[in-house]
């Protein structure tokens, strides 16, 4: 059943230059966005402030989740200019911080971990300064692909849980659970000096109580920096709202997830995993 969005989800939209140049500079290097492919809905911010969150290997996933909007189906063939035009992108937008993401590949065999590790060489080759987050698919589990991202050297290591163990079934049949808290467990363990950081949705039938003790689990294999926004359906055909939060409660899960040890936590009805991202460069001390 539609339910009518709260005032607080309503978002008031200006637009530039900038939104048009960034739509042209991503279309001129044949480039994909999360923010376009998952509708996000701080796109036309992002693209004003001159930032975007950039998708490789495709915009086609080889899951179904129901509650995202990038298409599912057949893959398309591994772009191999994609890393070098993604480095160009970085530099063209002045970028200090970038952040790359991954339709999931399980048709591959590396999961696509290779060309993601090419990606990373290349902005840090043609970006010295700029520092690199990586939002990565579950790759099945299998560390020694996760080993192959790791050693190109992010900074942060980004894998989302998306919401409360009870859901997974109905939210993100592909996946499991404890596999997603293994990927951010295991990368402490291949690099301790690696931050990592994770994400998931409200808003879907949760408790109170499954997203304390999801937010426990995450501190105890370590994740550093967590994000936590409204599910949104992007489509009809796509998982029903159960409750729109108020903001007060993100503010509430906010400081339970300061007070658990996190170094960074972004929560609010907008927030996206990836939005604003660059805004943890201002926390002192946490890349050096």
């Amino acid at each position: 059943m539609h339910k009518k969005k709260p005032d607080w989800l309503k978002i008031k939209i200006e637009l530039n230059s900038n939104l048009k140049s960034v739509q042209a500079l991503t279309n001129s290097l044949k480039l994909n966005t999360v923010c376009n492919e998952a509708s996000c809905p701080n796109r036309v911010e992002c693209f004003n402030r001159k930032t975007a969150t950039f998708m490789i290997l495709g915009s086609v996933c080889t899951r179904n989740c129901r509650f995202c909007n990038v298409t599912p189906g057949t893959p398309e063939t591994v772009d191999k200019l994609e890393p070098l035009h993604i480095a160009e992108a970085v530099g063209k937008l002045g970028l200090k911080h970038a952040v790359i993401t991954q339709v999931t590949r399980d048709d591959l065999k590396d999961g696509g971990a290779s060309h993601f590790a090419e990606v990373i060489t290349e902005i840090k080759r043609l970006n010295t300064s700029t520092t690199v987050e990586v939002l990565i698919s579950d790759l099945k589990g299998n560390i020694d692909d996760l080993t192959t991202i790791l050693n190109a050297k992010p900074e942060i290591l980004n894998h989302n849980v998306e919401t409360v163990p009870n859901l997974y079934k109905t939210v993100r049949p592909q996946a499991i659970y404890k596999r997603s808290l293994d990927i951010l467990s295991k990368s402490k363990e291949i690099d301790s000096n690696i931050l990592t950081k994770s994400g998931f949705m409200v808003g879907l039938g949760e408790t109170e109580e499954e997203v304390v003790s999801l937010l426990k689990d995450l501190r105890e294999v370590g994740c550093d920096i967590v994000t936590i926004g409204q599910y949104l359906a992007p489509t009809k055909d796509h998982l029903d709202v159960v409750e729109y939060v108020h903001p007060d409660i993100f503010d509430k899960y906010r400081d339970i997830a300061y007070e658990l040890g996190f170094k960074y936590v972004a929560s609010a009805p907008l927030v996206r995993s990836s939005y604003n991202a660059s805004k943890v460069l201002e926390q002192e001390g946490i890349i050096s």
